[in-house]
C-alpha cells in the first residue's frame, strides 16, 4: 500500500468554511473603521488649517479674508481626503473654522 499524502475533500471544505466565516466577521468591521479614519483625517486637517491661519496672521498682521488666501503658500488643499468635506469659515459668531459638506455649484 502506498503512502498518499494530501488533503481529503472534507478537510478542504472545512478549511474553506473556516476562512469564509472569518471573512464574514472581519469585513463589516473594516468598513466601519474606514468612516472613522476618514473623520479623524478631516479633524487633523481642520487643526492644521487653524494653525496655518495663526501663521498667516503673524505674517500679515490680520486673519485672512477667506481661506483661498491660505492655499498654496500655507496649505496644499482645504478638501478632506474623502472628497466629501472641506474646511470653511463659520461666520456666524467669529472667525471659526468648521468641516462642511463639499458642494460643487456647477450649472
Amino acid at each position: 500500500m502506498k503512502n498518499q499524502k494530501g488533503f481529503t475533500l472534507i478537510e478542504m471544505l472545512i478549511v474553506l468554511a473556516v476562512i469564509s466565516i472569518l471573512l464574514i466577521l472581519i469585513v463589516p468591521n473594516l468598513a466601519d473603521k474606514s468612516t472613522q479614519i476618514s473623520s479623524k483625517g478631516c479633524d487633523a486637517l481642520l487643526q492644521m488649517v487653524e494653525n496655518q491661519v495663526i501663521a498667516y496672521e503673524i505674517d500679515h498682521g490680520e486673519k485672512p479674508s477667506n481661506l483661498d488666501d491660505l492655499e498654496g503658500e500655507y496649505v496644499d488643499t482645504l478638501e478632506c481626503n474623502n472628497g466629501a468635506s472641506i474646511i470653511a469659515i463659520d461666520t456666524t459668531d467669529s472667525f471659526n473654522l468648521t468641516i462642511t459638506d463639499n458642494v460643487n455649484n456647477e450649472d
